[in-house]
């Protein structure tokens, strides 16, 4: 599976969501997205967005310091 990761780290809703929705536009149908974010928001704005956007919410899970993990798949 091809993989990428969009670094979202220091910025605040609505931010991380419109820099994933604009990279999206570029990235291939069955892509597993990576997205590092410090917005304690983003997980619940990056579920919504992939149910507005028909991606697929894959996984969210935090690294160290305050950094959330969240995988979308492009469809």
């Amino acid at each position: 599976m091809r993989s990428v990761t969009i670094d979202t780290r220091g910025l605040s809703c609505p931010l991380p969501v419109l820099k994933v929705r604009k990279a999206m536009r570029s990235i291939e149908s069955g892509t597993a997205v990576q997205i590092l974010a410090t917005d304690p928001l983003a997980d619940q704005d990056l579920r919504a967005y992939c149910e507005a956007s028909g991606c697929t919410f894959l996984s969210v899970d935090k690294l160290d310091g305050d950094v959330l993990r969240i995988v979308i798949q492009k469809r």
